[in-house]
């Protein structure tokens, strides 16, 4: 049911690539199993090497959008995350997001190639042949709609994400592990066996607007219909070129809406905010997640899980089944809307897997 558009034949990409990603393996591995496939598609790539963090950012911030027919990433999911928040501070912005994305992998997490992989019904695989079943998708050239999520953070940030925001254990594995980037993917299974040694436990508050109101006619029910997986925007808001209005949330500092949900616990091991089916290659954390659902899958771990049942569900996530294994400290409930409020500045919070300061933040 969903509906494509198709590239033009031949198509002008402009392939944004890290050299520095993952292993440190991405031009070998463009110029040796992506360039021979995209010459047979009638696809011309131009390719921009990044020297820099936010080079990306600028250069599609900045670039004559015009001349290419996609935008393509071959990097990890940070690459990503910085083109579409230079495409976001554009004063075209909402013409440029029309520019259809394509993502290749060559990081070490890959979550969004491998949620796009998995949406496109093929195999679980990672490596060279996810590589390869990403660059089949853009040589086929179908595209479609994507959520992203708005963030904003009590220090006055306005953030665009498309992946996840986290906060606790799987925040602190996806940052500790930096320092094993030369793992590849395998950096995440060292540093998740790190963090199990030193479990900690944060403090705050979780908020959340349920994606299906706990009763029906319950009052402050979102009056806008979800039409496809796009909430319209309220008629008259914001002048033209200004950024989509937060019409679901309030300024962080008054207290949620009365229709909201707040967690009754204020002690969690991580809680996770997810809007792809994958948080990782190897890690399918929400199996019913589609690219524009209109919903954020989130997820929270309670204080009090022990150390092998933390372990239990991250290996259970590998196939998507750790919600089955009824573990009572783990909860996950679709959402539209929440807020977190640390009660202290300690741990590290994420979008996309870039680190954050901890702070209030609300998406």
């Amino acid at each position: 049911g969903d509906s494509y558009g198709v590239l033009p034949r031949p198509c002008r990409a402009l392939v944004l690539l890290n050299p520095q990603s993952g292993a440190g393996r991405a031009l070998e591995d463009f110029q040796a199993v992506v360039q021979p496939m995209l010459a047979e598609a009638e696809v011309a790539a131009s390719i921009f090497i990044t020297e820099r963090p936010h080079h990306a950012h600028e250069k599609v911030r900045d670039e004559d959008l015009s001349q290419w027919d996609t935008l393509v990433v071959m990097s990890g999911d940070g690459l990503m995350y910085e083109v579409v928040n230079g495409l976001m501070e554009r004063p075209d912005w909402d013409e440029a997001m029309k520019k259809p994305l394509c993502i290749l992998p060559g990081g070490s997490g890959n979550a969004l190639a491998a949620s796009i992989n998995y949406y496109a019904g093929n195999d679980h695989v990672a490596k060279k042949k996810l590589l390869t079943n990403c660059t089949f998708i853009l040589c086929k050239g179908l595209h479609t709609q994507m959520d992203l999520v708005s963030l904003s953070t009590a220090s006055g940030k306005r953030l665009f994400s498309f992946l996840g925001f986290g906060w606790g254990f799987i925040s602190d594995v996806d940052i500790d592990s930096e320092k094993y980037r030369w793992l590849g993917n395998a950096r995440f299974t060292l540093g998740t066996l790190q963090c199990l040694a030193k479990l900690r436990v944060y403090q705050g508050r979780l908020s959340y607007l349920p994606l299906v109101p706990t009763a029906p006619g319950t009052p402050g029910d979102p009056p806008e219909p979800v039409t496809n997986g796009h909430v319209p925007l309220p008629a008259g808001t914001g002048a033209p070129g200004s950024l989509p209005p937060d019409s679901l949330l309030v300024p962080l500092g008054q207290p949620v809406p009365a229709h909201w949900t707040v967690v009754p616990e204020e002690e969690f091991v991580t809680v996770y905010a997810i809007y792809q089916s994958h948080l990782g290659t190897n890690l399918l954390m929400a199996p019913a997640a589609r690219l524009h659902d209109g919903c954020i899958h989130l997820f929270y771990l309670k204080a009090g899980i022990s150390r092998a049942a933390l372990l239990r569900i991250f290996l259970a996530m590998a196939r998507g089944t750790h919600l089955d294994l009824n573990c009572p400290h783990l909860c996950y409930v679709p959402v539209r809307a929440f807020r977190l409020e640390p009660r202290t500045a300690a741990g590290i919070m994420t979008v996309d897997g870039e680190a954050l300061p901890s702070e209030p933040v609300q998406g």
